[in-house]
C-alpha cells in the first residue's frame, strides 16, 4: 500500500507545484507527506525545495510558522483556517494561553523561509499586513485541521544512502501484517502570543515614518471620523486625539501612538474601504469633466446632454450624474429650477444659490441626492450624487472626495440646455424621471421682495405651493370675490423684475399682451399671446373686469396683462362657465390693475405703477415679462 500512496501524492504534487503562490504552498505540503508515507526526505528539506539555502541548515530545526491572524472565537478561527486552506493551503489552528486562537501557515525550515512565504503572500493580497514569523513555542492544542493532533517535525537523517550498495528489497505479494505503534504523547508548551510593542517602541518606530506615511495616517483616520483638521503630516494633538479614540474602539490601550501593527491594521482597514467603494479618477473627455468616483458602485452608462450618466452596480442604489452643458448665468439658473422637479431630488432638503453656483440637497425616508454647480467662462458643469438611506455613512465619505477632486476643462456636452428660453422639458432632462405637480399656473412678482400675485383657483386646496417649482411659498393674502392670492415666499428672493402697474385707464381696442406658462410645466419659461382689449367691463358691466379678445389655455391664468408700454394693466383669471352660456373660446376676462392695487393696498402690500411712456419693441417686451412671470404650482 506504501508506493500506491505515494504515487498518488506525487501527482498531485507534479500538478499543483510551480503554479502560483498558492499552489506551491500546497506542493510543499504534499512533499511533507510524501517524505513522511517514504521516509526518503526529511520533511524540513521539503519544505525547503523553493527556498534558496541558508546557513546552519545542516542543524536540528526548530519549527517556524507564519501567524496570519488569531481570534477570541474558535468557532471563527476554524472558519477563517478553512478559508485560508482554500487560498494558500498548509494552514492549522493553535489556542493561545491567552484564550484567544490562531491560525498560522507552516511549519517552515527557517525563520527567513517562513518571511519569505509570508512577503510573497502579503504582496498578492493573500493574507493580511500584520502577519509575522513565530516559533510556535507556546501554541497549545491543535483544533484545525480537525482531527489533526501534533506532527513533530523529523530530525534529519545521520546520512545519505547509497541505492546501489542497499539495494530495495523486494516486496512480497502478500504485505505483512503492520501493526502501527502508538503515537508518543507531547506535552503542550505554553506560551505567550508575541507582544504588542511598548510605547517607547512605538514612539522610536513612528519616528521612522516617511511624510507621506504619516499623512497617509491622516488620511485614514479622518476616513473613519476620528480626525477633521488638514492633512499635515504633523502628529499634532488633534492628530493624538483621533489615534487615541481609534485605539479605544478598536480595544487597545489608548495611549495616543499607533504601534507598527496598529498603523498597519488602520491602512489595511482604510484600504478595505476604498477596494469596497472603488474610488477611482474618471476623466471624461467629451464632458470635460475629471472627477474620483466609486466606480465599484456605479459605472457610465451613456452621454445625454446635458449629463453624463452612471448607473448603479450590483443594484448598489448609487447613482451619479456629471453636468455639462455651455451657457450664461441664465443657464445656472434655469438648471436650478429645472433640477428640483426630478425625483432623484427630493423635496425636503437645504437649498442654496449664489450669482454663479448652487447647491441642492435631496432628502426622502427612500432616496437622499446632492446637487453642486457653478458657472464660469462661458460653461455650467457640476455633479449630482444619489443614494439610497443604507449608504448614508459611506456617502458621507464618497461625497467629500468627490468634491476635493472635481475639476474642469475643454469644452462641453453638445446640446445642452443653452439659453434658459422655451425649450421643452423633455429636452432638458431626457432619460429622467421628472416630479409633476397636481396643476401650474401663472403668476407674476409685485415688489422687490419676492411677493407673487396669482389666481385664488391657483392655490386652491394645495398641500404645498411652489414658485418656479423651486421655492416653497405660503399665501398671505386672498379675496376670492376678484380671485387673487397673494404668495410670499418662505426664502426672500430677489426678482430681476416687478410689475409696473399702469397709472391710467387702458383704452379699448388697443393691443394687449399675456405673459404665462399655458402649457404648464412642459416649458421653463413663459410665453407672450397676443390680444385685444375688448371692453373696461364684464358681461354684466362688472367694472372691476376687463374682457379680452385673446385665445390662451389654462394655465396662463395668473399671469399679466401688458399694454404695449410693458404697464400691467390686470391679471388674467381662470375661464369660468356659468352653464347657462358657452362663451367663444377667445372671450377671457382679467382682473383690472385698479381694482387689483386697491385690494393689494387693503392687504398691507405696496406696488409700483408705470406712468405713460414709450411703446416698448416686441422684443423687449418679451424679455421684460419674462423676467417677472413665474410658474405656481399645486402639489398633493
Amino acid at each position: 500500500m506504501r508506493p500506491l500512496l505515494r504515487d498518488e501524492c506525487n501527482r498531485e504534487l507534479d500538478i499543483m507545484a510551480n503554479t502560483s503562490i498558492r499552489s506551491r504552498t500546497r506542493a510543499r505540503a504534499l512533499a511533507v507527506s510524501v517524505a513522511l508515507i517514504s521516509g526518503a526526505l526529511p520533511a524540513a528539506t521539503l519544505l525547503a525545495q523553493e527556498m534558496p539555502a541558508q546557513p546552519g541548515a545542516e542543524a536540528v530545526q526548530q519549527r517556524v510558522w507564519v501567524q496570519v491572524e488569531a481570534n477570541s472565537s474558535r468557532e471563527e478561527s476554524v472558519a477563517r483556517a478553512r478559508a485560508y486552506e482554500e487560498r494558500v493551503g498548509s494552514v492549522s489552528g493553535f489556542d493561545l494561553p491567552s484564550g484567544w486562537h490562531a491560525v498560522v501557515l507552516g511549519p517552515f525550515e527557517t525563520r527567513d523561509d517562513a518571511n519569505e512565504v509570508r512577503r510573497q503572500l502579503q504582496s498578492e493580497g493573500l493574507i493580511p499586513r500584520d502577519a509575522f514569523a513565530t516559533e510556535g513555542q507556546s501554541f497549545g492544542t491543535r483544533f484545525f485541521p480537525p482531527g489533526a493532533g501534533e506532527v513533530p517535525m523529523p530530525a534529519l537523517p545521520a546520512a545519505e544512502s547509497d541505492p546501489a550498495a542497499d539495494p530495495e528489497p523486494e516486496i512480497a505479494d502478500t504485505a505483512p501484517e503492520v501493526i502501527p505503534e502508538p503515537e508518543p504523547e507531547i506535552a503542550e508548551p505554553v506560551i505567550e502570543e508575541p507582544p504588542e510593542e511598548t510605547l517607547a517602541e512605538a514612539q522610536a518606530s513612528e519616528r521612522t515614518l516617511t511624510r507621506d506615511e504619516r499623512a497617509a495616517l491622516q488620511v485614514a483616520l479622518q476616513w473613519f471620523g476620528y480626525y477633521n483638521l488638514g492633512i499635515d503630516a504633523a502628529f499634532g494633538p488633534g492628530t493624538r486625539r483621533a489615534m487615541t479614540a481609534w485605539q479605544e474602539d478598536r480595544g487597545h490601550d489608548a495611549t495616543g501612538v499607533l504601534t507598527t501593527r496598529q498603523r498597519e491594521q488602520l491602512i489595511r482597514e482604510y484600504s478595505g474601504e476604498l477596494a469596497a467603494l472603488g474610488m477611482e479618477e474618471w476623466r471624461d473627455e467629451e464632458a470635460g469633466i475629471d472627477i474620483e468616483l466609486p466606480l465599484a458602485m456605479v459605472e457610465f452608462d451613456r452621454h445625454e446632454a446635458p449629463f453624463a450618466h452612471f448607473t448603479p452596480v450590483d443594484d448598489s442604489g448609487v447613482r451619479v450624474l456629471l453636468i455639462s452643458q455651455s451657457g450664461s448665468q441664465a443657464t445656472l439658473g434655469g438648471l436650478y429650477e429645472i433640477m428640483q422637479t426630478l425625483d432623484i431630488v427630493p423635496l425636503e432638503g437645504a437649498r442654496s444659490r449664489q450669482n454663479n453656483s448652487f447647491t441642492l440637497t435631496g432628502q426622502s425616508d427612500e432616496l437622499r441626492s446632492h446637487t453642486v454647480a457653478r458657472h464660469q467662462n462661458g460653461q455650467v458643469k457640476g455633479f449630482t450624487l444619489v443614494w439610497t438611506p443604507e449608504r448614508d455613512e459611506q456617502m458621507e465619505r464618497v461625497l467629500p472626495m468627490m468634491e476635493a477632486s472635481f475639476s474642469t476643462f475643454g469644452g462641453t456636452l453638445p446640446d445642452g440646455i443653452g439659453e434658459a428660453s422655451a425649450v421643452s422639458r423633455r429636452d432638458l432632462l431626457a432619460g429622467l424621471s421628472v416630479r409633476r405637480p397636481e396643476r401650474s399656473r401663472s403668476g407674476f412678482y409685485i415688489d422687490a421682495t419676492g411677493s407673487v400675485l396669482t389666481s385664488a383657483e391657483a392655490v386652491a386646496g394645495c398641500a404645498r405651493v411652489t414658485i418656479d417649482e423651486a421655492y416653497n411659498a405660503r399665501v398671505v393674502a386672498s379675496d376670492d370675490a376678484l380671485g387673487f392670492a397673494v404668495l410670499e415666499p418662505e426664502t426672500p428672493l430677489v426678482p430681476l423684475a416687478f410689475a409696473q402697474f399702469a397709472d391710467d385707464a387702458p383704452r379699448p381696442g388697443t393691443e394687449v399682451f399675456v405673459s404665462g406658462f399655458g402649457l404648464e410645466d412642459v416649458l421653463a419659461r413663459p410665453l407672450l399671446t397676443t390680444g385685444a382689449l375688448e371692453d373696461l367691463r364684464g358681461l354684466d358691466g362688472e367694472e372691476e373686469l376687463l374682457r379680452l379678445g385673446i385665445e390662451v389655455a389654462a394655465g396662463d391664468s395668473g399671469g399679466p396683462v401688458f399694454n404695449g408700454n410693458g404697464a400691467v394693466i390686470g391679471m388674467l383669471l381662470p375661464r369660468g362657465e356659468d352653464g347657462a352660456r358657452i362663451l367663444p373660446q377667445d372671450v377671457h376676462f382679467a382682473a383690472s390693475a385698479e381694482a387689483l392695487r386697491s385690494m393689494l393696498s387693503d392687504a398691507g402690500v405696496r406696488t409700483g405703477t408705470l406712468s405713460e411712456a414709450a411703446a416698448m419693441p416686441p422684443g423687449l417686451l418679451t424679455r421684460a415679462a419674462g423676467d417677472l412671470t413665474v410658474m405656481v404650482s399645486c402639489w398633493n
